[in-house]
């Protein structure tokens, strides 16, 4: 507390600086307590100084006693619009009190204003705190977003914006199964949430229902045989739970494909079609492994087969009506493709 604020021409003005420089050296020596009872005799003595309400509020926040550090503040902006720093203060213990709209104004202008990168970052954090309060989910993100951007390394900063993202992936995902509940896509974002969180049996029952409903869903296969495959390292059988599911087995033998390791995918694809030999995308698949393993008898005639029942396929479909969709809709593959 600055010691020209109080005059010396007045007993009561000569407490006033007893008490002033009471409170300061308590702060300084970080007794809280002390400091607090020194500037509530001070705010007693001059009610309309609104360094001394300032203070005090300074100090009740250090204590974590935010509605009070509101009151103080407020009463330090309502004397002095332009105390320096009263407001940001203001703002953030309105936040911590859980009066977020009241709080909104002053943290926006912080964080979109204020040059100090400390400040900038308190700011951040608390309008992303008022902005979930108040249910504003897609100011929320915006902010996340734009703190993700200037603290790119800070822990804290990526632990609240993850939050916030996955707060906004629940509420779309609830809002997909109010509106669509039997949409592909709702079947999808509930298999990806199950897959993350290491839920695989879940996750395939979902993404089959993909498969159902769309059985040209893109990456849909690729997306039931990761799965499959991380079922199998926790339990050293692959598919333990589908082994006669041909799509199932297809499906890993795809990410064997994309992850280089042909001599593991043709054995699934074997499988797959010791399960349906007429399956075209299976004969396909089988003849991109044997390629990459080196066998070209193999491979020829695997797409020889390929070119044999896509071909038989085409010629039905046109000289007969589409049969009726199975519950578990086979899959296709590009007439266009080449191996």
């Amino acid at each position: 507390m600055c010691s020209p604020i109080f005059s010396q021409s007045s007993p009561s003005s000569e407490d006033a600086q007893h008490y002033a420089e009471q409170g300061q050296a308590a702060l300084a020596a970080g007794h809280l307590d002390k400091a607090e009872h020194s500037f509530e005799q001070l705010r007693a003595i001059e009610p309309d100084v609104a360094e001394v309400h300032a203070m005090l509020g300074r100090v009740y926040f250090q204590e974590r006693k935010f509605s009070a550090a509101s009151v103080e503040l407020q009463a330090a902006v309502r004397l002095k619009p332009n105390l320096p720093k009263a407001r940001t203060l203001l703002s953030i213990a309105l936040s911590e009190s859980s009066q977020y709209q009241q709080a909104l104004p002053g943290l926006e202008d912080c964080f979109h204003q204020s040059s100090d990168p400390a400040e900038k970052r308190t700011c951040g954090l608390q309008l992303e705190r008022a902005c979930t309060g108040l249910k504003l989910d897609k100011k929320a993100v915006d902010v996340a977003l734009q703190l993700d951007g200037l603290y790119p390394n800070d822990a804290e900063v990526l632990y609240h914006s993850s939050q916030i993202y996955g707060n906004m992936a629940f509420q779309s995902i609830k809002r997909m199964t109010d509106v669509a509940p039997s949409s592909p896509w709702r079947y999808l974002a509930a298999a990806e949430v199950n897959e993350s969180q290491g839920a695989t049996a879940a996750a395939i029952e979902q993404y089959r229902q993909v498969l159902a409903i769309d059985a040209n869903h893109p990456g849909i296969h690729y997306r039931i045989g990761r799965t499959l495959l991380a079922q199998g390292r926790k339990s050293g059988s692959a598919l333990q739970y589908y082994p006669d599911f041909d799509d199932a087995q297809i499906g890993l033998a795809t990410v064997y494909l994309a992850e280089d390791k042909a001599p593991e995918a043709v054995p699934a694809l074997r499988k797959a079609l010791a399960l349906d030999p007429t399956n075209e995308v299976a004969w396909y698949r089988l003849s991109q492994a044997e390629r990459s393993v080196g066998d070209s008898a193999e491979q020829n005639k695997a797409m020889a087969e390929f070119r044999r029942l896509h071909q038989a396929r085409l010629a039905q479909e046109n000289s007969a009506k589409p049969a009726e969709q199975s519950e578990v809709t086979k899959q296709t593959i590009d007439e266009h493709a080449t191996p």
